[in-house]
């Protein structure tokens, strides 16, 4: 039913396009993040400085700033009340370091609002992660010994992941949103820096859109393979 000539099964274009927009979104984020990680900002503050300004300002002195390896590694442990950033960010005195150090003071500051997607997402944590481990496997072993039923609940389980991540997108930009309006109204960066800052952070809130979409294809054709399946039993 999937297939074109010479056995080619063209649901994998679905996984093919999928991985060619996280691809897309990953080059983008990093282009944008090499460009801006030198760019000095004015301030000369580092990022470590301009997370611990924004955090007091918002009566957020309880939340401790750590540095941590990696690239791109930086995020704020809601569970410790602790923003983490990556050496690059931590260190530098850059449009790129300011901005994703603003970006994760907006999850503190979002966590102290009781902000609800951000609530929402902490609570589906658990379930994505079994999903995450369990939805695909449901899905082999129903399709191996012909249980549809199982391989249907499996589709399921991954049903939960796409909805993590699509509840992660209004966390993820309003975090962003909140950042921008941190870095101007504390005059952290000039208003001639805040156009770069605000195209970095768009760049990386494109990588969630771009998993969004990669995941709904990947169900999409588990959705047509099960389908498939089932009609001809």
């Amino acid at each position: 039913m999937y297939y074109y000539g010479y056995g080619f099964d063209y649901t994998y274009l679905l996984v093919i396009v999928g991985f060619l927009i996280t691809l897309g979104a990953q080059i983008f984020v990093k282009s944008s993040y090499s460009k801006y990680k030198k760019v000095e900002t004015k301030s000369r503050l580092d990022g470590f400085e301009v997370a611990r300004r924004i955090l007091d300002s918002n009566g957020l002195n309880n939340v401790d700033i750590v540095e941590v390896q990696g690239e791109l590694s930086d995020h704020y442990d809601p569970k410790r009340k602790v923003v983490r950033l990556s050496s690059d960010i931590f260190h530098g005195s850059t449009v790129a370091a300011a901005s994703v150090a603003a970006h994760e003071c907006g999850h503190a500051v979002q966590d102290k609002e009781n902000y609800f997607f951000l609530r929402f997402r902490s609570a589906l944590v658990p379930f994505a992660n079994i999903s995450s481990h369990v939805g695909y496997i449901a899905v082999v072993i129903g399709l191996i010994f012909g249980y549809m039923k199982l391989a249907w609940i499996g589709i399921a389980l991954e049903m939960v992941i796409l909805l993590f991540q699509i509840i992660t997108l209004p966390v993820e930009f309003n975090a962003s949103s909140r950042a921008a309006k941190f870095l101007a109204k504390e005059a952290l960066i000039e208003k001639s820096e805040q156009v770069g800052s605000k195209k970095m952070l768009n760049a990386a809130a494109m990588t969630y859109v771009a998993s969004v979409l990669s995941t709904l294809l990947s169900v999409l054709r588990l959705v047509l393979i099960v389908a498939g399946r089932d009609d001809r039993r």
